[in-house]
């Protein structure tokens, strides 16, 4: 058997989007690990506002919390913009209208675009000796988009690591939380400054819509991204424990 290229496990890449998920994940990752990375990925999306967010979220995290900015490494983003020549999902085709398809996923489903990510963070993280992945995926409180289980990630992970011949770690914290119990551990991670940051500079709605800031963050109230996180903040409100 081969000899495992063994990676640091105190080394993190975070697939960072600049929304409420990844700045979440950010901030796990800079509370567990010693060293951290981020990696954005523009794939053509229509609410693409949110690669505008992720310096503006990355820089105010340096700043509000200097101990985490110690440990934060490059960010980089990558140009996949052909991608969205590979889908029909309303969320890489401008002025298509978001529905449910007649498999009861949104038409914001961007088939295999996790997957994608995972395999061109997973090279970055290879050569920069990083042993941990982190992303957002949940399947708790979600749209049920298939990519985001927790069976496709451990399967994933075995892939990486069979093809790779490494021991990567996928990470996802929010894998069994609702949203309500996300913004309880933003809460928890980093108080009300985070909650702050979450609020004011990360981005969710796919519409991209940025002209007014709710109780909850921007976006326009009715896509499914924002219907969750909504709903996620008003549940918050009376969660004062994570479960």
């Amino acid at each position: 058997m081969e000899k495992l290229h063994r990676l640091n496990g105190r080394r993190a890449l975070v697939l960072f989007s600049g929304g409420q998920d990844s700045t979440t994940c950010l901030a796990h990752a800079l509370h567990n690990y010693d060293y951290v990375e981020t990696i954005g990925f523009d794939y053509g999306q229509r609410n693409r506002v949110e690669l505008d967010c992720r310096t503006d979220v990355i820089l105010r995290i340096m700043a509000g919390f200097p101990q985490w900015g110690q440990k934060m490494g490059p960010d980089r983003l990558l140009d996949l913009s052909t991608f969205s020549s590979l889908s029909k999902s309303a969320l890489t085709n401008e002025g298509e209208t978001i529905t449910m398809d007649e498999r009861g996923l949104p038409t914001t489903f961007v088939p295999g675009r996790n997957l994608f990510f995972f395999h061109y963070a997973a090279v970055i993280a290879y050569n920069r000796d990083m042993g941990a992945l982190v992303g957002g995926m949940c399947e708790t409180d979600y749209s049920g988009y298939p990519d985001c289980r927790e069976e496709t990630l451990r399967h994933l992970e075995t892939t990486l690591n069979l093809g790779m011949g490494t021991d990567f770690k996928i990470d996802t914290p929010l894998m069994f939380k609702n949203k309500a119990q996300s913004w309880a551990l933003a809460d928890q991670l980093g108080g009300e400054e985070l909650i702050k940051i979450i609020k004011e500079a990360s981005h969710t709605c796919y519409e991209g819509v940025r002209d007014e800031l709710h109780e909850w963050g921007y976006g326009c109230s009715l896509c499914p991204a924002c219907v969750l996180r909504k709903k996620g903040y008003e549940e918050w409100q009376g969660v004062a424990v994570i479960s």
